[in-house]
C-alpha cells in the first residue's frame, strides 16, 4: 500500500491520508456528517467475537463503551493486520472514530500500522466539532491497536508511542 507524507511527520498510509483529506476538505458541520457516515459503515463484529466478547479489549479513554481486537496474519513487520470493533449504535461519535480507523488501517502491514503517527485524531480537523476528551478516545483506540500489534508480532518490548 502506498503512503503519503504527513504534514510534519512520517508518511501516512494512502487510505488514511484520503480519509484525513476528505475531512479537511469539508466545513465543520459537514465533517460531523462524514463522521456519522463512518459510524454507519463500521463493519459488524465477526461471530467469533460476538460469541466471545471477552476476547476484545475495552478502551476506557472513550466516553462510550467500545471494545477492539486486532488479528495479525504473520509474526513480523510484513504481517497483515485486521481490526475489529464493537461499539453500540447509540454512540455514533465513538463508532465513527472506529470506522475511520478501520477504513484507514485495516489490511495494512504491521510495520505500516506501527508507523502511523499518534496525532491522527488531530489531523481530522474535528477539534472545533467534538470535545478533546472524544479525540483522546480515538487516540486511546490507536494506542491499543498498536500495542496489540506489537505484542502479536513479538515486539512488545519496544517503547510505546507517546500519547
Amino acid at each position: 500500500m502506498s503512503a503519503e507524507p504527513a504534514p510534519d511527520g512520517p508518511a501516512l498510509p494512502a487510505a488514511l491520508a484520503q480519509v484525513i483529506e476528505d475531512f479537511n476538505d469539508l466545513e465543520i458541520p459537514d465533517r460531523l456528517q462524514l463522521l456519522l457516515e463512518f459510524s454507519d459503515e463500521l463493519p459488524a463484529l465477526p461471530t467469533r467475537y460476538t460469541e466471545h466478547p471477552e476476547l476484545l479489549e475495552p478502551v476506557p479513554e472513550c466516553q462510550s463503551p467500545i471494545f477492539l481486537v486486532t488479528e495479525v496474519d504473520g509474526t513480523d513487520g510484513s504481517a497483515v493486520v485486521h481490526l475489529h470493533f464493537s461499539a453500540p449504535p447509540q454512540a455514533p461519535t465513538t463508532r465513527g472514530f472506529a470506522g475511520i480507523l478501520h477504513e484507514g488501517l485495516d489490511g495494512l502491514s504491521a510495520a505500516e500500522l506501527l508507523a502511523v503517527p499518534m496525532d491522527v485524531s488531530e489531523q481530522l480537523g474535528l477539534r472545533e466539532a467534538v470535545s478533546p476528551l472524544r479525540l483522546r478516545g480515538m487516540a486511546g483506540m490507536l494506542a491499543r491497536i498498536k500495542r496489540q500489534v506489537r505484542e502479536k508480532i513479538g515486539q512488545d518490548g519496544l517503547p510505546a508511542d507517546p500519547p
